[in-house]
């Protein structure tokens, strides 16, 4: 069941939320939870339920161990240590075996020429975001920063269908004080106002536009995985639109999870930032997948010595979380290659930042600074959006095969771009040619530009750690209030959100 479909809108949620403050403003808290519990296993095996048995097992298995971790407190015992390793062994053989197993056969085969044949393993959904939310757990078990035994809570903390699918990978202690407080069972009128608009807003980001600019990015993908040949235009069409496509899905689907939660009264931790804002790398990854950024750096990073032990170690140590980052999205060559570029590119801030320790903050240099962190990230997704290696070398050669018409018309310039490896040779470009990628290029800059909906509705909220920071004049005009302009706003985009469901399409991240 998706987010964006009309079973989910005009049938399960609100069911879901009537039946839930109904018994809730009875007084009855545990059946209410179990109420909730119910709903998103069901939300969850609508899917496939076949995998409905893994999820639960899974929580059996971790919140056993979480208590059993939790209750020892001797930290340096070699038993707690043993608990520990079992618990996140498990965990990872699991997400190991039926993420990566038909990837490790399929590169052992490519690599040796030895063919063993297994079936496809299908990937059960969601199995990457409650296993990493889970190891969290465990490990905060072993050191000792968690005592919650409530099994309704870990639950419902575990499956809380608005973040179960795509996240955000959700932390213990930001979830499960909330589900302890006797007014998240009962209905608040600022809770449903808020949650209802940041959802109508996620909708119409996903529904409206994501799925139109993935009818500009999905043929050039398409073209290039199947060995055909492409122009300049299409390669950066596609790589542009793609770039707009994803940040738009992903950017939908994070707001869309807030505003679910927030109607149960519940607050999430945000996850989307507005990463095209960012001035470098550092700063892109604080803003896109926070909560991921957030584990890795907490239980990887950390765990392999962070910036403890001298700057070669800091940078290896960075450079090889980000490939698991990588291999985290997806099981194949193409995401380690994201990961690992990702992680040179951050090894590279990180090497700037030390040796141009002085910065220029005026509003051109921060143009310049968003321009090339947009254009390195643009080329990394050409790796994460082609399905095979030859595919993104391909968009990524035909982006640097400039059209002939500026053959000759640039000056010195050419001469110097030849030397570094551009070509001159894509074919003429037409006037709608440059008006398409102009349009595509306004986008991004509104994405620079435009405030977000954490902006839009700071002052209610809407995130458990949102916090606004320079608001300028634009963002001050555009501030939500509950009021009558506001409601006819969020009614238009409703509307066309609604319209748009017809064409049914599941979120980027949902692969994952």
């Amino acid at each position: 069941m998706l987010f964006n479909s009309y079973e989910f809108i005009f049938f399960f949620l609100p069911i879901s939320l009537i039946v839930f403050f109904y018994l809730g403003n009875l007084g009855h808290y545990r059946v209410a939870l179990s109420w909730l519990i119910g709903v998103s296993l069901f939300f969850y095996a609508w899917w496939n339920p076949a995998y409905l048995g893994l999820l639960l097992f899974s929580i059996l298995f971790n919140y056993a161990f979480g208590v059993a971790l939790s209750r020892q407190s001797d930290q340096n015992s070699g038993r707690k240590k043993l608990a520990l390793w079992i618990g996140v062994g498990t965990n990872l053989f699991f997400l190991g075996y039926f993420k990566y197993t038909n990837f490790l056969i399929d590169s052992l085969h490519t690599l040796t020429s030895l063919y063993w044949h297994i079936d496809k393993i299908i990937l059960p959904l969601a199995i990457s975001f409650y296993t990493f939310t889970q190891i969290a757990y465990l490990v905060d078990a072993y050191r000792g920063e968690t005592r919650e035994y409530n099994f309704l809570h870990y639950v419902l903390f575990v499956v809380f269908f608005p973040h179960l699918i795509a996240g955000p990978i959700v932390h213990h202690r930001e979830m499960l004080p909330q589900f302890a407080r006797p007014e998240t069972y009962r209905p608040q009128l600022s809770n449903l106002s808020v949650g209802i608009t940041v959802f109508i807003i996620g909708l119409f980001k996903k529904v409206a536009i994501a799925d139109t600019f993935a009818t500009y990015a999905s043929p050039a993908f398409l073209i290039a995985d199947n060995g055909g040949t492409l122009n300049c235009f299409q390669a950066w069409e596609g790589a542009i639109a793609y770039t707009l496509q994803l940040y738009f899905d992903f950017s939908g689907y994070s707001d869309m999870a807030i505003g679910l939660a927030r109607l149960f009264g519940i607050r999430f931790p945000l996850n989307f930032n507005a990463p095209y804002q960012a001035c470098n790398i550092i700063e892109f990854w604080r803003r896109w997948h926070m909560t991921l950024s957030r584990f890795l750096r907490d239980y990887l990073y950390i765990a392999l010595g962070g910036n403890r032990k001298g700057e070669f170690r800091r940078y290896l140590n960075l450079f090889v979380t980000m490939l698991f980052g990588g291999l985290w999205h997806g099981a194949g060559w193409n995401f380690i290659i994201w990961g690992g570029l990702h992680g040179l590119y951050l090894v590279i801030n990180h090497l700037w930042q030390r040796l141009v320790p002085v910065s220029i903050d005026r509003w051109w240099s921060r143009g310049i600074a968003r321009t090339f962190t947009l254009l390195a990230v643009v080329i990394g997704w050409v790796f994460f959006r082609a399905t095979t290696i030859d595919g993104a070398l391909a968009i990524l050669k035909a982006m640097i095969n400039l059209p002939s018409n500026l053959h000759g018309h640039i000056g010195p310039l050419e001469q110097f771009m030849t030397t570094i490896g551009f070509r001159f040779d894509s074919g003429y470009f037409a006037t709608e040619h440059y008006l398409k990628l102009g349009i595509l290029c306004f986008w991004l800059w509104i994405l620079m530009a435009w405030p977000t909906t954490q902006q839009l509705m700071r002052h209610f909220e809407p995130a458990i750690d949102y916090k606004a920071k320079g608001c300028d004049a634009l963002e001050d005009k555009l501030i939500w209030q509950p009021n009558t302009i506001w409601s006819v706003l969020i009614g238009f985009i409703a509307v066309i959100s609604i319209l748009h469901l017809g064409n049914i399409s599941e979120f980027l991240y949902f692969q994952f």
